[in-house]
């Protein structure tokens, strides 16, 4: 009896599946990378938005808005997508194609712009990313403080950065460049918690998690 008990057993074991971890736990958290990668690309323009450096430097932005800022986040965004994050996956994969066409536009559209009209069509460039970043500020508010801190922050940036662009107005302009600074270091700071917490496997530094 026993034995027959054992076997019926041993068979409903080899009935049953193992239990397999899902694909996405091999996948490290990909958001510092994107952040990361925002946050440095957004720092080294913003230096000359605010005045910082002469604008006749500006072009070494470029190397940063193709690789860094545009490639390296649009993969980060890719994986995100394959860990079902949809705020991620449509955050990264949009800003890294923001910095790639920033590339092309600098190097292949601005200039065959007439000076006189400049103003307008870089503010249209930028009003709808502006018109993005609004409302995935929206979405930001449940993803983390950290996050959220980093959308209201390029939300100002973008939005200063616009007006500036459709007024002709340098010193508006200048500001936008400031809060972009404070939008790389923001996303700095989110990009360390990301990168210390998971390494340290504890939470070292504060996100402020919804």
């Amino acid at each position: 009896m026993s034995s027959s008990v054992e076997a019926k057993e041993g068979t409903a074991a080899e009935a049953t599946p193992p239990v397999r971890a899902a694909a996405t736990d091999a996948i490290a958290d990909p958001a510092p990378l994107g952040l990361a990668a925002f946050a440095t690309t957004t720092f080294v323009l913003s230096v000359f938005n605010a005045g910082i450096l002469p604008t006749s430097l500006e072009r070494v932005v470029l190397p940063f808005a193709l690789f860094y800022g545009g490639i390296a986040q649009l993969l980060a965004g890719m994986w995100e997508f394959r860990k079902a994050n949809t705020f991620g996956a449509v955050a990264f994969s949009s800003y890294g194609a923001f910095w790639l066409s920033f590339a092309a536009y600098v190097q292949f559209v601005a200039p065959g712009i007439p000076a006189a009209q400049a103003g307008t069509v870089t503010g249209l460039f930028l009003l709808a990313w502006t018109i993005f970043t609004g409302y995935m500020t929206i979405a930001a508010v449940r993803v983390s403080g950290a996050v959220a801190a980093v959308l209201v922050a390029l939300f100002m940036t973008f939005l200063l950065l616009t007006i500036a662009e459709f007024a002709g107005a340098s010193g508006i302009g200048v500001v936008g460049g400031i809060f972009g600074l404070i939008t790389a270091v923001l996303a700095w700071y989110a990009s360390c918690a990301g990168v210390v917490n998971a390494t340290w496997k504890r939470a070292v530094l504060p996100v402020w998690a919804r």
